[in-house]
This record gives structure tokens, C-alpha cells and sequence, in this order.
């Protein structure tokens, strides 16, 4: 085992000087360079022990030169980025798959495209014209509560819960609607994203 300043030495003046100390030394004997415990550079022929092995070494030929670098092993947060990296790959493979079964061409993302938001479009305005119904329902009902509280009656209960339906009736079009524009937004934005995928992964 030699430290680094006799390395260097030997280094220096040729292969003599490792000749020397390893008389016994057959052709192609590697040697193994690493740091030990008091922060040494170490040159040893029998390998690296099992403490310094983590920390990276490496493998010199009967020369003197660098054949092989073994780098440190990874630490706990280099190990989880790397298997998260790994992780992100395989979702990314996976969802090109995906994509690739469901689309044959760019031109395919886009008519899939319009059926979608045409079919949003249609729920949106089937609603709308929905709400504009109830309104005019809700105006006759209305006018039916004037016309008891003219006659010098207290609104019945059942005109009261009508209307009241009605309005229930048109919040939760309201909430649909809502909806609706929303899943439009997200529906368009994701065959964006599939479109400007597709067309990395297809060559134009």
C-alpha cells in the first residue's frame, strides 16, 4: 500500500519506483486509489476496503494511469431525486403511449378537439335556454302572488314553493353552466398540451 506522496513520486520518475515496492508485481496488476479516514489518498493493489468504497475511487493500471472512476455513491437525497426522476420518466412514457394509441396525427387531436368543446358548447346553451324558460315561468308565478296580494291575500304556500323551486331550479343551471365553462377551459388546454406533444413525438 503506497500513499500519495510516494504515488506521486513514482509518477514522477517513470515505473521504476512501483516496480521496486512490487517486485512481485505481475503484468496488468491494477491499482486502486482512494481517501482513507484521515483524508489520505491511498494506493493499494488489493482493492478498496468495504468504509471507503462508498465514498468513490479509482483503478489505475501498472502505469500509473486512470483506467476507471468509480464515483461516490449517492446520497439519500441524490437517491430519491433519481427515483423520482425515474418515476416522472415512466409516467411520461406511459402517457405517451397513451397518446400515440389514441391519436394517429395532429390532425386527429384536432377534430377530437372541436367534438369536444362543440359538445360543451351545446350542454351550455341547452342550460341557458333552460334559465330563460324558469324566468319566464318564474315571471307568471309572480304575477300570480300580485295578483293575491291585490285581492287582499296572503300568498298561498304552494305559489310560495313554486316559486322558490324555480329559482332552486335556475341556481343549480347557474352551477352547471359554471361548470361546463370550466370543463371547456380544461378540455381545451389539454389538447393543447396533447397537440404540441403529438407533435414531438410524430416527425412532421
Amino acid at each position: 500500500m503506497l500513499k500519495l506522496g510516494t504515488l506521486g513520486l513514482c509518477l514522477s520518475l517513470g515505473l521504476g519506483c512501483v516496480t521496486a515496492v512490487h517486485a512481485d508485481d505481475a503484468p496488468g496488476i491494477v491499482f486502486y486509489r482512494y481517501v482513507d479516514s484521515r483524508g489520505v489518498t491511498v494506493l493499494d493493489r488489493q482493492g478498496v476496503p468495504a468504509e471507503y468504497a462508498g465514498k468513490g475511487y479509482e483503478v489505475l493500471n501498472q502505469r500509473g494511469r486512470v483506467v476507471q472512476v468509480v464515483p461516490p455513491a449517492p446520497t439519500a437525497d441524490q437517491a430519491r431525486e433519481a427515483q423520482a426522476a425515474a418515476q416522472a420518466a415512466k409516467l411520461q412514457a406511459d402517457a405517451d403511449a397513451q397518446l400515440l394509441h389514441l391519436y394517429s396525427s395532429v390532425a386527429d387531436v384536432d377534430r377530437a378537439r372541436t367534438r369536444k368543446l362543440a359538445e360543451l358548447d351545446a350542454l351550455i346553451s341547452v342550460a341557458q335556454g333552460n334559465i330563460q324558460g324558469l324566468t319566464t315561468q318564474l315571471g307568471t308565478l309572480q304575477s300570480q302572488a300580485a295578483d293575491q296580494e291585490r285581492a287582499g291575500h296572503p300568498v298561498s304556500q304552494n305559489l310560495i314553493d313554486q316559486m322558490n323551486d324555480v329559482r332552486d331550479q335556475q341556481q343549480n343551471l347557474k352551477v352547471d353552466i359554471l361548470r361546463y365553462q370550466t370543463a371547456r377551459q380544461q378540455a381545451d388546454r389539454d389538447f393543447a398540451q396533447d397537440r404540441a406533444r403529438l407533435q414531438q413525438l410524430i416527425p412532421q
